[in-house]
């Protein structure tokens, strides 16, 4: 109760004042309202903007935990493979394992706390200097963005693209609700364009394992689709092993089995669209039938430097990369998606399309899922204009018929 008091004495203090904003943002996330809608009709619900952007958190946190094992796992995984030992993973065995989850706290947290120390503190800034309240949204932005970068990108470098992402991806636009591009993805785009050497290869995935290891052919650390871009071979990587995400890659991005699980919560929960998810799904198998169906037709050979990508089974492309993670945390973006239902079938479906494309057309960017919802963003509004343009002259045509 005193800390309540002496945040609502703050409150009062500061009213009407520049600093007004910053002391709301504290007591609205600490506490509920002091006032409620009265008069006129309303419609009630329990869901409001915290909310749901606590419901995605909750939904990112397994991921967020499992990553911090695996960067611990991987690491030792280095150092094992350096002294030509293969460590086959085993949940209970040795990859839940305090020593594991050291590392990885060690390496992981510090992106998390970058990620909303200097998110928030920008967010404060245009709050104060607009006059506005503080807004929500950026807590999923700043969960997410930890998850989508290799585990030992540097932390200035991350600054830097935290603030180009929340200026130029949303408070450009007005804030939360109002940005066409998704403030974490344009991080991430930031990072790779700025940055490519620390967001891709071989070397960036696996915390300090070259150091450790002592040697830099010790271990590649290369991910998945990186091994199948150079057309390398996979041996020894098991299908279970990707699923289960016991494998480099982006902190959050790996583990297959908790992302289908936050998927499934978030659809319960109604804060995910399921026709984005899945579309987007479908539209990833369709382009890798595609791609299937001309190396089964010869058109194209082995030499190629497409080929690797091409021959991947086309149901294997959802468990490797970060198509699925992309589909359910990402492209599920109630601001930047599509709005109608139509729209988020021809949304989502062109997402997954363009993500097959990129990742088989562009072997140094295998990963092409977070550019092609960046260019859905852009065009889902000309989708949802269109949709709804169908829609009245289908209404039209009905009522001519009518009254005819």
């Amino acid at each position: 109760m005193g800390l309540k008091s002496n945040l609502h004495n703050l409150k009062e203090k500061y009213k009407g004042t520049k600093m007004a904003p910053a002391f709301n943002a504290i007591h609205t996330f600490l506490y509920l309202p002091n006032e409620t809608t009265h008069g006129g009709t309303h419609i009630k619900a329990a869901d409001d903007l915290k909310r749901t952007m606590n419901t995605v958190i909750m939904a990112l946190v397994p991921c967020l935990i499992f990553g911090i094992f695996n960067a611990g796992y991987q690491h030792y995984a280095a150092v094992d493979a350096a002294a030509g030992v293969i460590r086959e993973a085993s949940l209970f065995g040795n990859f839940l394992t305090w020593d594991n989850f050291v590392v990885g706290a060690w390496t992981v947290l510090p992106l998390v706390i970058v990620s909303y120390g200097v998110g928030l503190i920008v967010e404060f800034i245009f709050a104060v200097i607009k006059g506005h309240e503080v807004e929500e949204g950026y807590l999923v932005t700043g969960m997410l963005v930890p998850l989508i970068v290799p585990v030992d990108i540097p932390l200035w470098m991350l600054a830097v693209a935290v603030i180009f992402g929340v200026v130029i991806g949303k408070e450009v636009f007005g804030g939360t609700g109002m940005n066409i591009l998704n403030p974490a993805l344009t991080i991430r785009a930031f990072l790779f364009f700025a940055y490519p050497t620390w967001m891709s290869g071989d070397k960036v995935w696996v915390h300090e394992a070259v150091e450790r290891a002592g040697t830099a052919d010790a271990i590649s650390g290369e991910t998945i689709l990186g091994a199948y871009a150079q057309n390398s071979s996979l041996a020894g990587i098991d299908y279970m092993d990707m699923f289960f995400g016991y494998i480099p890659g982006s902190v959050g991005e790996t583990s297959k089995l908790l992302i289908i699980i936050g998927a499934l919560f978030l659809i319960f929960t109604k804060v995910g669209s399921w026709r984005i998810i899945v579309s987007t799904l479908i539209g990833a198998l369709t382009m890798g039938l595609i791609f299937n169906g001309v190396v089964d037709a010869g058109w194209i050979g082995e030499s190629s430097k497409f080929y690797g990508l091409m021959n991947v089974p086309f149901w294997q492309h959802l468990i490797i990369g970060s198509i699925l993670f992309g589909a359910v945390y990402m492209a599920t973006d109630p601001v930047t998606a599509s709005q109608t239902n139509k729209g988020k079938w021809i949304y989502g479906f062109l997402i997954g399309f363009i993500s097959i494309m990129i990742r088989v057309f562009n072997p140094a960017y295998p990963e092409g899922v977070f550019l092609a919802i960046l260019l859905m963003n852009v065009f889902a509004p000309t989708i949802d204009h269109y949709v709804i343009q169908g829609n009245v002259k289908r209404r039209m045509k009905r009522l001519k018929v009518k009254t005819a």
